[in-house]
């Protein structure tokens, strides 16, 4: 039923900031890491396909099983701080289930690889902080069996790579580690043994990598010394088996294993980065008639924040630098891995802040940055819909505010959504944010201080153009002869300046800063990364002071002219809600009831009324008075007491039905509890009002940690709500308000299934004030989560 109800619409999501955590397949589908997941993210279609949850912490491993054809691969390898490693398999309609578990490890794994041996066999080499390496053998019949046990007693393998030997069916393990040797392992008499240790690094060797040319084999090896190294592995006959090559200028010393059959040489030792080289990666070859096509590409990535194309010269052979590709500025610190698509066509890096790169070749030979997936990487802490719900806000624990819009691409006409601007870069992690209009919020942080942004007149023109809107009707609707042009920011300066445009020149604001990195940008496609960091910031037009300690939540009402907040508080005289005027910026009220944090606050959908909820287990609501000077703005309208309350444990979220005339409140407790009727009449009402459950208790078997009412009505007049849980789950359920007998009101009519569902706690559930899909029967559901993701759900009504 669930997958008639619910389908995935995007998912917003970067990789995990470990270096061996993105694989490359020959199908097309880019595997990596995110958080405690595996997503398969399609560079043709650009968004993510498939999500596999199988671990229970962070992926910090994944690797394709390697082909010895040019076929797809049917087979992935993750290991994760979870302390195992996980063999999905593909099934014939294309989706991954988990296949094989290796459990063994006693530490987080850091690095795997796996190619397939005979009888359809796959052996697997993992590698973890345990200070061991192990070889695994996974069979049809879902075990797996540890052949090899390698310690390496306060040593530390960085990288591990496996490859058959030419000609035999024989397997070799390259680790690469922090003694700055390569160490060579191959399998004689039923027993991995070392054969050689490769030295010439000079500090830890990050990455290594084989590659097969026919009848020899390539090994690339990259080191925190900033060089790269090939080593050559072939077969040598008997009686040249020391032979020397007289044409190298270096004589190159060949060390013999393996009954004195193969022979391994230094190839090269490719100097062109500046700093620490994370990622070495072979251009996968493609044979025709069992012959090469293509030669050998290798690609690097290093902490330089650079990445390059080696291959050898034509004729003498000699590797050189073909191609240098990168990121200029930001705030970023490099690249921890590269790779490249089976054609050559396309590279991608990952940096240290999660984000991929991706550049494309295009039909004049030049690499182009290339439209490319992106996201949190770092708890998703708050969520919002701008008020005609064309784009979305999100803030995180990775410190940034981030806007994702629906992109109609001109040739296929396909609809993708992407991250088109980065609002906020903060120096404190995110908590929460309130749109106060369409291109204007105001955020909070883990500081005391409120911050208001102000969309630049170049967000409003690159927003126009990406998704298709019109840009005098935009430009219209927010005065536009007050927006800014841009941002910029001073160095160490968390303060984002007003840029306006005066004829030719820009004019800051301030003239005491002679920096401005802000350049205008005219995007017809989202930005890439760096752009992203630099050009597409917001300035910041207000800051508020007022609360004692770190902001918690936000909340805006209806017609964007009060904005509530509250912040962190363990007695009442920091757990008061403070009031501000979107218009002056000044504080207009402060609300003292609550004696712990207020978690969530919700205004009516006629701003009459301001719902809260809070740790101290109650929950208050208060009534928007007549404007007179004799009354404050809002009034204490009811409450619950802790003797009163129902709730037994925090209450993490609240919501307003569309009509406004009940509120729903989730709690740790597993209970759900609609509360009504809020009708006000045009009198004064009888206090206490009658606000009492008008549900019975659901009990939705974990901590309710977010809840949102469908702003449409389902069929019969009953509500549509959305609840997300602590272990990732949402659930909808349809609630008919005066159902005999008790306990009928409540009936769950859809659930996200593992594939769709988070892995850590839903933080933020908001429907899309407008349906996002043309048949009226869909309406969309954004979540945010502490598993670093933003996903959209499709919703099909007439299915609940």
């Amino acid at each position: 039923m669930a997958a008639a109800v619910i389908e995935t619409c995007h998912v917003a999501c970067c990789a995990n900031r470990t270096p061996n955590v993105v694989s490359w397949g020959r199908g097309g589908t880019i595997a990596y890491g995110t958080c405690n997941s595996v997503a398969l993210y399609d560079p043709e279609e650009r968004r993510v396909v498939a999500l596999l949850n199988g671990h229970t912490s962070r992926v910090n491993a994944v690797q394709w099983v390697h082909r010895e054809d040019s076929a797809p691969e049917g087979h992935l390898v993750s290991g994760g701080s979870d302390n195992r490693l996980i063999l999905w398999e593909a099934q014939q309609d294309g989706k991954f289930i988990q296949s094989v578990e290796c459990k063994g490890h006693t530490g987080p794994v850091c690095a795997a690889d796996a190619i397939y041996v005979e009888d359809s066999k796959i052996l697997v080499a993992s590698s973890a902080s345990d200070s061991t390496v192990k070889l695994w053998l996974c069979c049809d019949a879902k075990q797996a069996e540890c052949l090899h046990n390698l310690s390496f007693g306060s040593g530390f393998m960085m990288d591990v790579s496996l490859v058959l030997l030419p000609g035999s069916r024989v397997p070799i393990l390259a680790c690469g580690g922090d003694d700055s040797r390569v160490h060579l392992y191959v399998q004689a008499d039923g027993q991995l043994q070392r054969a050689m240790s490769l030295q010439g690094h000079e500090d830890w060797v990050r990455g290594v990598e084989w590659a097969s040319t026919g009848g020899e084999l390539l090994l690339a090896s990259c080191s925190q010394d900033s060089l790269i190294r090939v080593w050559r592995l072939c077969a040598k006959s008997g009686t040249d088996t020391h032979a020397e090559d007289n044409h190298s200028i270096i004589k190159m010393k060949e060390d013999i294993f393996e009954s004195s059959v193969y022979a391994v040489s230094l190839e090269t030792v490719l100097a062109g980065h500046e700093n620490w080289v994370y990622g070495v990666h072979w251009q996968p070859p493609l044979y025709q008639g069992g012959e090469l096509q293509q030669r050998l590409c290798l690609l690097s990535a290093s902490m330089d924040k650079t990445m390059i194309l080696w291959a050898p010269e034509e004729g003498s052979g000699v590797w050189i630098e073909k191609v240098r590709v990168g990121e200029v500025g930001g705030n970023t610190l490099g690249f921890y891995g590269c790779q490249m698509s089976a054609d050559g066509s396309m590279i991608l890096a990952h940096a240290f802040h999660g984000a991929l790169h991706l550049w494309c070749k295009d039909l004049d030979k030049e690499w182009r940055p290339g439209v490319v997936i992106s996201g949190h990487f770092n708890a998703v802490q708050d969520l919002s819909w701008d008020p005609e719900g064309e784009f979305i806000l999100s803030v995180g624990s990775d410190q940034t505010t981030r806007l994702f819009t629906p992109w109609r691409t001109q040739e296929s006409k396909k609809v993708t959504w992407h991250e088109i601007s980065r609002p906020q870069i903060h120096g404190y992690d995110m908590q929460c944010l309130a749109m106060i209009g369409r291109f204007q919020f105001v955020s909070g942080a883990d500081e005391k201080v409120l911050r208001v942004f102000q969309a630049p007149r170049n967000f409003v023109e690159n927003f126009a153009n990406i998704s298709g809107t019109s840009k005098e009707t935009l430009l219209t609707s927010c005065d536009s002869a007050d927006l800014p042009e841009g941002a910029s920011t001073p160095a160490l300066g968390l303060l984002r300046k007003l840029i306006h445009m005066r004829g030719e020149q820009f004019n800051r604001v301030s003239d005491q800063y002679q920096e401005s990195y802000f350049h205008p940008l005219n995007l017809t496609e989202p930005p890439p990364e760096d752009h992203l960091l630099q050009n597409t910031l917001w300035p910041e037009v207000q800051k508020l002071y007022g609360h004692g300690f770190e902001m918690f939540c936000l909340a805006s009402d209806s017609s964007r002219t009060v904005v509530a907040s509250a912040c962190k508080a363990s007695k009442a005289e920091h757990a008061a809600v403070l009031l501000w005027s979107t218009t002056t910026w000044r504080q207009l009220q402060v609300l003292p009831c609550h004696t712990l944090t207020v978690t969530q606050m919700a205004f009516s959908p006629d701003a009459q009324l301001l719902l809260a909820v809070s740790r101290d287990r109650t929950w208050s609501l208060w009534r928007r008075n007549l404007p007179t000077p004799e009354k404050p703005l809002f009034s204490l309208y009811a409450h619950t007491e802790k003797d009163t309350a129902i709730h037994s444990r925090i209450i993490w979220s609240c919501d307003w039905s569309p009509d406004g005339k009940f509120f729903v409140t989730s709690s740790r407790d597993k209970k759900v509890i609609v509360w009504g009727p809020c009708s006000l009449d045009s009198g004064d009402p009888v206090l206490p009002p009658e606000i009492k459950p008008c549900s019975s208790i659901l009990d939705v078997g974990d901590s309710a940690t977010a809840i949102a009412f469908c702003p449409v009505l389902c069929s019969n007049d009953s509500y549509l709500l959305a609840v997300g849980l602590e272990c990732g789950r949402i659930r909808l359920y349809r609630w008919s308000p005066g159902s005999e007998p008790a306990g009928d009101d409540w009936s769950c009519c859809g659930e996200t299934d593992t594939s769709q569902s988070h892995t850590l706690a839903v933080k933020r559930l908001r429907w899309r004030p407008k349906t996002g899909r043309e048949e009226s029967s869909w309406v969309q559901l954004a979540s945010a989560s502490a598993d670093h993701s933003v996903k959209i759900f499709n919703i099909n009504k007439r299915a609940l």
